[in-house]
């Protein structure tokens, strides 16, 4: 086993992680990320792999990936991927002068189906253009015929029912109207009354309570300590933008949640029995705490701190 496997299973070990869970973090068959303990290479699929299935395996353990390659560089075997862009540069080379060598017809030939295409896109229009003009026509010779003059005589019949009706419906309003009005008065002297009733109910209300407060009491190392004030309970929201592991337990050792936490999930906890709740959070630039509906930030910068252990205690609000 060389230096770097060392290094790498004590951190999965701190992080009480067995192999089977860094498989599914990392998605790395259990093969491989033995072969990486035990310093066996060859077991990898290539030389490529090597580098990215550490860098996977350092980031789901809190380890900090390129540290690990500056400090472990000759535990591990670099790519041999230099030849790549030459071959590649030769093949681009070869292609451009075929392609230089093509006669002229051939472009010809290539822009043939494009004409096609557009000839008879024109066509269409052209036939759709002619059939509209000859319904516009047809349509403003019929909208000239002149009246008869029995379709004037039911026009003018109908003119006259529609101004009695009119009449009639004028007079229907007013009397609308007038209730509509004296029902309105009646509502708006409901209203006042209404308001001065709940002004005298805000009177009687008593202060609103303070808010809850989250204090830093302690910080040391990746370990800090939050005291959680003013608060009618004790809810806490966790969740996950990237797989890692959570452990949550009570001041006592009893277990809520101790597993790997997938990526996209939430897990959402009661505590407003308990007086004290610790959290220990693998991966923490993965992980979004709230508490009582309203985001937390974390203690320690998740960039600099990893894995970061906190420990909220709960003091309840009094009641009044």
């Amino acid at each position: 086993m060389t230096e770097l496997g060392k290094r790498l299973k004590e951190a999965r070990e701190q992080q009480n992680i067995s192999l089977e869970d860094l498989q599914k973090l990392t998605k790395i068959q259990k093969r491989y990320l033995t072969g990486i303990e035990e310093g066996n290479y060859d077991l990898m699929p290539g030389k490529f792999y090597v580098r990215a299935f550490i860098k996977q395996y350092c980031e789901a353990v809190g380890l900090n990936a390129d540290e690990i390659f500056e400090e472990y560089k000759a535990d591990i075997p670099r790519s041999q991927n230099e030849d790549i862009p030459e071959q590649l540069s030769r093949v681009k080379t070869r292609k451009q002068e075929v392609t230089a060598k093509q006669p002229s017809s051939s472009k010809l030939l290539d822009l043939l189906p494009t004409i096609i295409v557009v000839v008879v896109i024109i066509g269409i229009a052209m036939l759709v253009w002619f059939f509209l003009q000859n319904h516009d026509t047809d349509k403003q010779s019929g909208s000239a015929t002149p009246k008869t003059g029995a379709e004037i005589e039911q026009s003018d019949n109908a003119s006259k029912d529609a101004s009695t009706k009119s009449s009639a419906t004028n007079t229907g309003t007013d009397d609308k109207k007038e209730k509509a009005d004296k029902s309105d008065d009646k509502k708006k002297t409901d209203k006042k009354d209404d308001k001065k009733d709940e002004q005298k109910d805000d009177a009687k209300k008593e202060e609103p309570a303070k808010d809850q407060t989250i204090t830093e009491v302690q910080k040391s190392g990746k370990t800090a300590t939050l005291q959680l004030q003013n608060a009618d309970a004790f809810k806490v929201e966790i969740t996950s933008s990237n797989d890692t592991w959570l452990g949550v337990q009570n001041a006592t050792g009893k277990s809520y949640f101790n597993a790997l936490l997938a990526k996209g999930t939430t897990q959402s906890f009661d505590f407003s029995q308990e007086k004290e709740v610790r959290f220990n959070i693998g991966f923490s630039p993965g992980v979004q705490l709230k508490v009582n509906g309203k985001p937390l930030a974390l203690p320690f910068d998740p960039s600099q701190k990893v894995q970061q252990k906190i420990t909220i205690q709960y003091q309840p609000a009094v009641a009044q």
